[in-house]
């Protein structure tokens, strides 16, 4: 059978196939990328497979950011500006080299908006880079510092960096305002001075800025964006991100990062030497069991979002939320010692959630005709 959700056609079984590999199960958004999964992200990897060419914006994919940074960092401005082509490709390369979470997405979307979604996705990869790679917060918060200041320039007409060439093409055809933008750097910003949060509220400000704006810019591409439409969104982003989170405990404290709220360790008896010595006692398991509870809560809220957007949006965000509410079943399974190993999903329950995504959409189209 061939079916049509969100522009792509295709067999189930070969869709759902092409996109199980690469399903993406509770991203981080927006933080720096310390997940090899995202915001983030998208199935850019699978879409784009540029061929090798020659010319300054087309290095091999093995190029790392350092040499992206001296190229086209600050005080490189004297240079040309590359052409809208050249520069489109530039993003294309950056998604194909990272293929985090967009790499799903744009294989589910419709060919006119894969470029598009590569263009954001370059400008929130090199965010992240400019937070994560220098290993120094004074020159991270330097040069995010000088991102912002290059946006700046985008929306004022004067554009210099590859990135903005390209972005500033899908901001005028999507009419897309600067904020969501400048409230990711707020994030990233955040990430050079926190490693704990005191309280769920200010966990909660934390995706605002880190995961939100994410789905803002989605609703904006999708040519769907309103107020009521951004809470649903939030709500989804937020749940998310919350998600990753617990997901990744063990591997955020490995990188000296801790995301459980201290007022709600204190509040249930789980102490600093308990956190240091990584114990999955009682208190653990009945702290985290309900910060497993409150983000299931909000991707559940998100539900209502899928009826309301663009039938290109449909889909993806069908998995973002099942996805999100898997890896959350899964922490549950393991009785929430997500110390001792992280949780996982299978291939095959993967498959499910592309299948059951698909179908769902599939029969509410028909009952609409």
């Amino acid at each position: 059978m061939q079916v049509s959700i969100g522009g792509a056609t295709g067999s189930l079984p070969a869709l759902a196939s092409a996109v199980v590999d690469k399903l993406p199960l509770a991203p981080k958004l927006s933080r720096a990328s310390v997940n090899e999964q995202l915001i983030q992200p998208q199935p850019l990897h699978a879409v784009f497979r540029p061929q090798q060419q020659h010319g300054p914006l087309m290095t091999p994919p093995a190029t790392n950011f350092a040499l992206d940074l001296q190229r086209y960092g600050p005080g490189t401005g004297a240079q040309s500006p590359p052409t809208l082509t050249e520069a489109q490709q530039y993003c294309r390369r950056l998604a194909h080299r990272h293929y985090e979470n967009f790499t799903v997405a744009s294989r589910l979307l419709p060919r006119e908006l894969r470029q598009h979604f590569c263009n954001v996705y370059a400008y929130c990869r090199w965010a992240d880079d400019l937070a994560d790679e220098t290993g120094d917060a004074t020159r991270s918060l330097e040069l995010l510092e000088w991102w912002e200041a290059e946006l700046g320039a985008c929306y004022g007409g004067s554009i210099r960096h590859p990135v903005f060439v390209a972005l500033e093409e899908t901001i005028r055809q999507f009419d897309i305002p600067a904020q969501p933008f400048r409230d990711l750097l707020v994030a990233f910003r955040q990430d050079q001075r926190l490693v704990r949060y005191e309280t769920v509220e200010d966990l909660l400000g934390y995706c605002r800025y880190s995961a939100n704006p994410v789905g803002h810019l989605v609703l904006y591409l999708g040519r769907c964006f309103s107020s009521d439409r951004a809470e649903l969104s939030d709500s989804v982003c937020t749940g998310l991100q919350l998600a990753n989170f617990w997901q990744d405990v063990a591997r955020d404290f490995d990188c000296g990062r801790v995301y459980l709220p201290q007022a709600e360790c204190r509040r249930y008896g789980y102490t600093e030497v308990d956190l240091q010595q990584r114990r999955c006692n009682d208190a653990f398991r009945h702290m985290l069991g309900a910060l497993v509870v409150d983000a299931e809560d909000r991707l559940r809220r998100g539900w209502p979002l899928i009826e309301q957007v663009s039938r290109e949006l449909k889909l993806d965000i069908s998995l973002f939320i099942e996805g999100g509410l898997t890896i959350l079943k899964a922490i549950r399974a393991q009785g929430f010692d997500v110390w001792t190993s992280r949780p996982v999903v299978s291939r095959m329950a993967k498959l499910r959630i592309v299948a059951s995504c698909w179908w769902g959409l599939y029969w509410r189209s028909l009952g609409r005709h």
